[in-house]
């Protein structure tokens, strides 16, 4: 198939996504798709994040305004702006284009994996680049850091050993989670390659790991014995899978 005669814009992708694509043009973006991979990725991920919210928030873009509510000049908004008010909120920190959501295997609850994967992101990018305040509790103070976070999220914790992938314990501090409060450990290469990880109670199991993308951050989403982690890192997908696998490992074994 040949490229279309005018390159395609981000506009017309977003459109395309919509359904609001002129039809003449219909065409000529699947043939750009078809030849340009990364394009198609991105509007795979817009199309998996549309569907997240139809099945989070159809219920409430269906429901009544209260009559308290009913004055001359509130007008309820149509059910496109709601999801885009919507989607501006959950994405106010991936600019130019979203979080990319790829998702594989056994589907966790939406809710789970959306504010999981938001909230451990955007926790990784407010901390990763803090050069004299990274953390609450420094690596070398291991076993208290241990002992404070299990208490705090209450169930027992430990921060991964990751030296084998090259990685050293910065520290952690206590986080908001999603439902509950959520541990958050920091590491660190010799070159300054930093990893978070963000755990917490969930009301979903998933031991099939999930990916998501934003800008240069990649973060892998699974959930164990109603906890659930999020490894934030590089978008080295082959450099996270590594570390997560060792996470992962050392989690499993602690919980029995």
């Amino acid at each position: 198939m040949t490229e279309p005669r005018m390159p395609v814009t981000e506009d017309e992708l977003h459109a395309y996504v919509d359904n609001e694509l002129p039809a003449e043009r219909h065409g000529e973006v699947e043939a750009w798709l078809s030849v340009h991979p990364d394009d198609a990725e991105r509007v795979q991920s817009w199309r998996t994040m549309a569907e997240l919210l139809h099945a989070r928030y159809d219920a409430v873009a269906d429901e009544a305004v209260p009559a308290r509510l009913e004055i001359d000049r509130l007008v309820r908004q149509p059910r496109s702006l709601l999801y885009g008010a919507v989607a501006a909120a959950m994405l106010a920190f991936a600019a130019g284009g979203g979080v990319g959501w790829l998702a594989h295997g056994a589907a966790a609850s939406p809710s789970a994996f959306q504010h999981f994967t938001l909230d451990a992101l955007g926790a990784h990018r407010l901390y990763v680049v803090e050069v004299r305040h990274p953390v609450e509790v420094a690596g070398s103070e291991r076993a208290h850091l241990q002992q404070w976070l299990s208490k705090r999220v209450g169930y027992e914790i430990k921060a991964p050993e990751l030296d084998g992938t090259g990685l050293k314990l910065v520290g952690g501090r206590l986080l908001p989670g999603p439902e509950a409060p959520a541990a958050f450990f920091m590491y660190e290469s010799p070159n300054g390659e930093r990893f978070t990880l963000f755990t917490s109670r969930a009301t979903t199991d998933t031991t099939q790991m999930r990916y998501a993308s934003q800008d240069k951050d990649g973060a892998l989403f699974w959930a164990d014995k109603g906890v659930g982690y999020v490894l934030s890192g590089p978008t080295d997908k082959d450099r996270l899978n590594q570390v997560a696998r060792l996470v992962y490992d050392q989690t499993e074994k602690a919980g029995g």
